[in-house]
């Protein structure tokens, strides 16, 4: 199992070579671009800080590079006050990062490409006055609901039992998010050293979830078309994870979707070898065709449904749910003692007031449909090489691009004012350099502005001049 990145911990050579990927740009800065590589990490929250990292020559034979060219990006990193050393203890992390270059008087402000969420919606503050209202009721009681306000749980469960899932509020449990809902899972069924099913690529955070639980990735890959249904299959007979965590409506970052023979043969598949699966549904609402939406999907008592307000309204409200049978829910409740005692009051009151209201659910997908096309015309102008299949929903583009180069264009956009994330950060064991997720989250304006930014990132890392073919 490789070593894992903890708060005061060690990295290995071996890993952080893994994180870094195709760090180099070419020609003679490999030193640059080993400090620009390390320090990308940093800022995505891969290297926290007090990380120890490896020996000097440790991490030049990891990478396949001279110990000169290690030093002296060392050097730099302390420069910058990314990393101190001290000599017979080594290296660490110190800082998270210094902010990227200044893009300059033509191009105000970062464009963060690397998070898929959108801004508040219009009617945010008109929830907030109406929970306000709505709070001197719940003041008489001590605040601490481990399942969650009924009225939340009420309306979610409603919203399920519309999509063609009948479901209770006691189905329904209310968390801090759907990634601390699969924490929550994660807690509860597995142990160090268990495996875990994931698909390739996935969710980043999901991974480092599962590692933080000292747990093995284990990725089927999808395919151009999807799910593949027997290399799962393969995987839960040879492997024998003891969980699996999908994402089956518009898979983050692919954007696929699994119509509604395909859930009833993956559901069939996990229900015979009596896997448990997380269904991450952190994107199911923010469903942009005209066409019958498949049903929420279902494997029994095995499957637990995951879901989070952050992406179809706000993530700063980190109000989260986990929809399961009344059993799991209870084995769930006794897990979460461990980790929290229940989610804040005021910001599920909020939440209510917003699922019940459909016509804002309805603007906030008119506005990402919108994005979603202006990104869809810029990439084809901008980088006509990059190609891509337009999503019926989600927040992002899986673009392919024409090299391998995915980590170096990360690593070249930041010098142009862009933070993006490289496809390695959605594989399980690295790889994934041919593609790249932008995120279609952001205003009009910013999307057409953070493509010209990439494709001028591009060019420097292609050599070339933007827009024209790479020979």
């Amino acid at each position: 199992m490789n070593p894992q990145v903890v708060l005061g911990g060690r990295i290995s050579g071996g890993r952080l070579a893994t994180l870094l990927g195709s760090w180099r740009h070419g020609g003679r800065q490999g030193a640059v671009d080993l400090a620009t590589a390390i320090e990308l990490q940093v800022a995505d929250g891969h290297l926290p800080v007090g990380t120890r990292l490896p020996a000097e020559r440790e991490l030049a034979e990891a990478l396949g590079v001279s110990r000169t060219l290690i030093g002296t990006a060392l050097d730099r990193l302390r420069e910058l006050g990314v990393v101190s050393s001290r000599r017979g203890a080594g290296s660490w992390i110190t800082s998270p990062g210094r902010p990227g270059p200044d893009p300059g008087p033509s191009s105000p402000g970062l464009i963060d490409f690397s998070r898929a969420a959108p801004y508040a919606p219009p009617g945010l503050v008109r929830a907030v006055d109406a929970a306000r209202e709505r709070l001197p009721a719940e003041l008489g009681g001590i605040g601490y609901l481990e399942r969650g306000l009924l009225v939340l749980r009420e309306r979610i469960a409603q919203r399920y039992t519309e999509r063609g899932l009948p479901t209770t509020p006691d189905q329904i449990m209310i968390t801090n998010g759907a990634h601390h809902a699969f924490v929550l899972v994660l807690r509860m069924l597995t142990a160090p050293g268990d495996r875990v099913l994931v698909e390739q690529p996935t969710y980043p955070n999901a991974l480092e979830a599962v590692r933080a639980a000292h747990a093995l990735p284990v990725p089927v890959a999808l395919g151009d078309d999807g799910w593949d249904f027997e290399g799962i299959e393969a995987a839960l007979r040879q492997a024998g994870p003891r969980l699996a965590y999908l994402i089956v409506d518009f898979h983050n970052p692919t954007g696929l979707r699994l119509d509604d023979e395909g859930r009833e043969r993956l559901a069939t598949v996990l229900s015979r070898s009596r896997t448990p699966v997380v269904i991450d549904e952190t994107l199911a609402e923010l469903d942009l065709a005209e066409t019958v939406a498949p049903r929420p999907f279902s494997a029994g008592d095995f499957s637990i449904l995951v879901g989070t307000s952050s992406k179809s309204h706000w993530g700063g409200l980190r109000i989260g749910w986990l929809r399961a049978a009344e059993d799991v829910l209870a084995r769930l409740s006794s897990a979460r003692y461990g980790l929290d005692l229940g989610s804040p009051v005021f910001e599920q009151l909020v939440l209510a007031e917003l699922l019940a209201d459909p016509e804002a659910l309805r603007l906030r997908r008119e506005e990402v449909r919108r994005q979603r096309d202006v990104l869809a015309r810029a990439v084809p102008q901008h980088c006509p090489q990059w190609s891509f299949r337009l999503p019926d929903g989600g927040l992002s583009l899986w673009c392919r691009l024409p090299e391998p180069i995915s980590t170096r264009l990360a690593i070249a956009a930041a010098s142009h004012g862009v933070h993006i994330a490289p496809g390695s950060r959605f594989a399980a064991h690295g790889g994934l350099e041919r593609w790249l997720r932008v995120p279609f989250s952001q205003p009009p304006d910013r999307i057409e502005e953070g493509m010209q930014r990439l494709a001028a990132a591009a060019a420097s890392v292609h050599g070339v001049a933007a827009g024209l073919p790479v020979t």
